[in-house]
Parts: C-alpha cells; sequence; structure tokens
C-alpha cells in the first residue's frame, strides 16, 4: 500500500474491483469495435455480451441497459477524441495561435473520417438517439472538446486579438443560449468570444458531415480544399489568418 496524499494508507483495489474495472474496458472496447464495424444501430447489450463472454443481465447492472452503455462509450469515444486533436495541437508552436486552431480542427477533419462509426455517435443520429433517451451527452463534448479550443480562444481573447461582438449586439434568446455554451467549456471569457466559438464551429460542423456523409460527393471526392478553404476564412475571422 502507498500513502495518499492525506497521509492514510490507499487501499489496494480488491479483486472484485479489480474484475469489474477489467470487465468495463473489454465491454467498452467491444462496443467500439461494433460500432466500427456495423455502425451505432448494431450497438446492443446481448450483441456486446455476446462479444465479451457474459450475459446481458450482467451487463444491464454495470450499465444500466443500453442507454448507460451507450452513454459510457460516448464519453469514452469523446477522451479518446478529443487526447487526438489535443496532441496535434500541441505540437504547434504555443505562440502560434493561427497554426493550433489550424492543426486541431485538421485533426478533428481527418478523426471524423477515419471514424464513421464513432463519428455517428459523438455528433451525428447515433448521438440523437442517445438524446432521445433524456441524457444530454452533448455536454460531455462541449466541455472538452470546446474546453480545448477555448484554451486557444482565452488567449486570443486576452491578447485583444480576437474580433468579437458585445453581448449587446446579440439578440437576447441567443445570448441567453451562447452563454449556456460558454458556461459549459469553462473558460472565463465574455459571451462574445463564445459566439465566435460557435459560429466557427457550426461551419466546422457541417464541412464534417459533408465529409463523413459523402454529401456532394459528385463533386467534392476530396474535402481538403473546401477544408482549406473555410479555415482561411475563420482563421481570419479570429483576427489570425494562416500563415503559408
Amino acid at each position: 500500500m502507498r500513502p495518499s496524499t492525506e497521509g492514510n494508507l490507499v487501499q489496494p483495489a480488491s479483486r472484485r474491483e479489480r474484475l469489474r474495472a477489467e470487465l468495463e474496458s473489454e465491454v467498452l472496447t467491444a462496443a467500439r469495435k461494433l460500432i466500427a464495424s456495423e455502425g451505432v444501430e448494431a450497438l446492443s447489450l446481448s450483441a456486446v455480451a455476446r462479444s465479451v463472454g457474459v450475459t446481458p443481465p450482467a451487463l444491464y447492472r454495470y450499465f444500466e441497459g443500453k442507454p448507460g452503455l451507450t452513454l459510457a462509450v460516448y464519453e469514452a469515444v469523446t477522451r479518446d477524441f478529443v487526447a487526438t486533436v489535443a496532441k496535434a495541437a500541441g505540437e504547434i508552436d504555443p505562440e502560434d495561435f493561427g497554426g493550433q486552431l489550424y492543426a486541431a480542427s485538421r485533426a478533428v477533419l481527418d478523426w471524423s473520417v477515419a471514424n464513421p462509426g464513432e463519428f455517428d455517435l459523438l455528433m451525428g443520429a447515433g448521438y440523437a438517439r442517445l438524446a432521445a433517451t433524456g441524457r444530454h451527452a452533448d455536454q460531455v463534448l462541449i466541455r472538452e472538446l470546446g474546453g480545448l479550443f477555448g484554451q486557444t480562444f482565452t488567449q486570443l481573447w486576452r491578447r485583444r486579438i480576437l474580433p468579437y461582438p458585445s453581448e449587446h449586439e446579440l439578440e437576447p434568446r441567443l445570448r441567453s443560449q451562447v452563454a449556456a455554451y460558454g458556461r459549459l467549456m469553462q473558460h472565463d471569457y465574455p459571451v462574445g468570444v463564445a459566439m465566435v466559438m460557435i459560429t466557427c464551429w457550426r461551419q466546422i460542423y457541417g464541412l464534417l458531415c459533408m465529409a463523413v456523409y459523402g454529401h456532394l460527393a459528385s463533386s467534392f471526392d476530396d474535402y481538403l480544399p473546401l477544408f482549406e478553404n473555410m479555415m482561411d476564412d475563420l482563421l481570419a475571422l479570429c483576427g489570425v489568418p494562416r500563415k503559408r
């Protein structure tokens, strides 16, 4: 046993706790493989239970049914997705804010195209089915991914680089919604900064859907030129034109 930060001994995990953690890890891995190969609609307690060699009732105790399992998978996918984006942004010079935003956005695009099933769970029809259960899982994505981008936007705001609207320029209902969005990202910047962020995201999200679902593929079989054009516009909007 090792001492805790409070000077007390930390009890090692019991065998039962270790087995539970191992099973949960196996279940999440199996669920993600199922989504990747067959889509979100194939996710079920019975299918995952068969994959890990347990009965569906056993999984129900751990995950409170399919909604609980889907939420657990959603959270696990979000963690890995955001870690991928953070790694891409972290490889850029900390003072190159435009480069960070570009790298992070490109990582979002690349991950989404490479993982259409998991994208569907986080931001597509799969998420819509999860939300229908009354679970506001999108708050996880807003907090984690929005919070990551928010670190750069905070720097742009503090250094007075970012142009953004005042609260009074926003229609009251929109201002209330954007303020709620900003609070979820847990950064201390004005509502107008959050407005710039959601303005960027609504364009990025549209392109992600086009690329993942193949919309307009007869004309745009390669979405990178459209992405590059969009990022030039968005970075200019943020006051940090992309370096060539």
